[in-house]
């Protein structure tokens, strides 16, 4: 079915036994999205909520509940877009195989966007303040829109179609500073097409028009996220996998989707912020309070049938994680095209995508080696760190499969098969003082602080440890060694309170160096990597726990040591096992906890049954 509302995708899933109603009153403040926490993780459906405390509007979760019903809502066109991504990679797919490709150009004719003189998101108006107010998090610093389609046009081509951007930006709605149903937050990060617009505007010192659309095709809220290739705009990319040509307003704003059950159209000054957030964000912790730029509200439209889309952001895995796993099935043909040598990628999304990236590459450069280092490996490492998106990886893992081997998204094989191989002295390649996510708090500040590659070849060189050894000795204030998988073990360590306690990193890599030689290679020393952690229970529990904890709570340059560490050439490395302390330090943003009142509220809910209570 070919969707143009979010009714349209309401309906379908409710034919398909994809949806539950809910007509119970819910309040959007926390309420709505404890429930859809739960219901995501139980692997439930849709949610319809028909009675939404203080708005008109019903609004829908869970509609990219599993990547079996996103895979649904695009049953008619998935398979035509990855032909068409095949045939841009490669055109001459198409004479060699005619037949599988003879959709191709139908495909290709639908993507175009198209002016309209008006569409059904015009149908009606409101005020800012009719719009679910939906808060996520306890200290959320308002109500946001969590699946925001944001366009934005070209300062210096206004009236071109193909170089409007369409992209996910946070949005709030209420609190902090803003002039109520007058003014909203934009809050975009880094490596985002709206800062190219943003930049044209301060050029010309003028206004960006601005429109924050919500609902319609499922088809904009993928493309508004999904890393396309040269070429390939997001338009034309919802436009073929929505099955039409996407629809734009065109008037003395920004273009509008005219087939969008909301629309937030305004300007931006370029020069005038705003304090923004904080928010709960996809990385498990709070983004903090900073200026962002502000739009001025001229025009809240919506469909005279609207229904509001929502999510939750918050530590993966949720709803968002179905994005990441329809967008690796539609790119992962495309890297090898995109990054010559690079044969996948994997954005991990326990560790909140960027700042942990696996990757598997070539080494071609000398096959007659008995025993190569990596080489080429480098090489597309720093391709891939200067390549859109994929340049916010701050942890960067990449080896070569010579025999075609490994899983790329089996993460813990992936990492089983880089610690058997990799040799700390020479293998990591730092990159201080660069720019990171705007959501990750480990670095100096915002967007400020260090990459490191691990770059592994050749043949395995150790065996892993798979159990705590019995000689295990560990360093005063440290305890409760506990193996998280083969070769990692996770320390508990002393909690990190002040400036002095960065050196019980240096103090703990120390003292595995004295109380375990390298000559007998006892104790710890048997562990390629080791972690310091708050809580070596929590994170040995899963691996996904370690992961998270590991990769968002360090930063490569200050927060990696080495047991028998030295740098010869300015290279750092050492002998003996790699140490991450990955430790809440106090510049850290806070993780985020539900709301006691909240939870015990959704709990009640629970007892007394209805259509959400084997789901909660």
């Amino acid at each position: 079915m070919k969707h143009r509302s979010t009714r349209d995708v309401v309906d379908d899933l409710r034919d398909g036994g994809r949806l539950i109603q809910v007509d119970d009153e819910v309040d959007p403040n926390l309420e709505l999205a404890e429930i859809q926490r739960r219901v995501y993780l139980s692997g439930g459906p849709a949610i319809l909520f028909t009675k939404v405390r203080g708005t008109r509007f019903p609004a829908v979760s869970n509609l990219f509940g599993s990547i079996d019903q996103a895979r649904y809502l695009f049953r008619d066109t998935l398979e035509s877009v990855r032909r068409l991504i095949e045939v841009k990679l490669d055109p001459s797919a198409l004479p060699r195989s005619p037949f599988r490709y003879a959709g191709v150009p139908w495909t290709a004719l639908r993507m175009l966007p198209r002016a309209s003189r008006s569409g059904p998101v015009k149908e009606r108006s409101c005020l800012v303040s009719d719009l679910p107010m939906v808060r996520s998090w306890p200290d959320d610093g308002g109500a946001f829109v969590t699946l925001p389609q944001v366009l934005s046009t070209d300062p210096c081509a206004p009236d071109q179609l193909m170089r409007v951007n369409l992209g996910m930006y946070r949005i709030q709605l209420s609190g902090n500073e803003y002039v109520a149903d007058q003014e909203v937050g934009l809050h975009y990060q880094i490596h985002r097409g709206i800062g190219v617009h943003h930049r044209a505007a301060l050029d010309r010192k003028e206004p960006l028009r601005v429109a924050i659309t919500v609902g319609g095709s499922p088809a904009m809220s993928l493309a508004a996220v999904m890393p396309l290739p040269e070429g390939l705009t997001e338009l034309t990319f919802a436009g073929a996998l929505a099955g039409r040509r996407i629809r734009l307003v065109r008037g003395d704003h920004a273009p509008v989707y005219a087939d969008a059950d909301f629309a937030i159209v305004g300007t931006i000054d370029p020069e005038q912020t705003k304090p923004e957030g904080p928010f709960g964000d996809h990385l498990g912790y709070y983004s903090l309070q900073h200026p962002f730029p502000v739009m001025r509200v001229q025009h809240v439209w919506h469909r005279s049938d609207a229904i509001w889309p929502f999510t939750v952001v918050g530590r993966p895995p949720q709803e968002d994680t179905t994005f990441g796993q329809l967008i690796h099935e539609l790119t992962d043909p495309i890297i090898p095209s995109v990054i010559p040598g690079v044969q996948a990628v994997h954005a991990v999304d326990a560790a909140g995508v960027h700042p942990l990236l696996l990757a598997v590459g070539s080494e071609r450069y000398m096959p007659y080696l008995d025993d190569p280092e990596p080489q080429e490996l480098l090489t597309q490492a720093n391709a891939i760190l200067g390549n859109g998106q994929l340049s916010l990886a701050k942890y960067l893992w990449i080896t070569d499969d010579p025999d075609d081997e490994l899983d790329i998204h089996d993460i813990a094989s992936f990492l089983r098969w880089m610690l058997e191989r990799v040799d700390w002295r020479r293998d990591l390649h730092f990159q201080t003082r660069t720019t990171i996510d705007t959501l990750d708090y480990s670095g100096s500040g915002l967007n400020k602080g260090s990459k490191v590659v691990i770059a592994a070849s050749g043949r395995p060189i150790r065996e892993l440890q798979t159990e705590v050894p019995a000689d295990l000795t560990l360093p005063a204030r440290f305890d409760q060694p506990r193996v998280v998988m083969p070769g990692v073990i996770a320390v508990q360590s002393p909690p990190f309170t002040s400036i002095d306690s960065a050196d019980d990193l240096c103090r703990f890599a120390k003292s595995v160096n004295d109380a375990n030689s390298i000559d007998n290679d006892s104790g710890l020393r048997r562990f390629p990597l080791i972690t310091l952690v708050d809580d070596a229970d929590f994170v040995a529990l899963a691996l996904r726990n370690w992961i998270w904890v590991t990769f968002t709570r360090s930063n490569p340059a200050t927060d990696i040591d080495g047991v028998d560490a030295s740098t010869v050439d300015k290279h750092w490395g050492c002998r003996g096992p790699l140490v991450i302390d990955a430790r809440i330090k106090p510049h850290h943003a806070p993780p985020l906890v539900e709301d006691p009142e909240t939870t015990a509220k959704v709990d009640a809910r629970a007892a007394r049954g209805g259509p959400l209570a084997q789901y909660l």
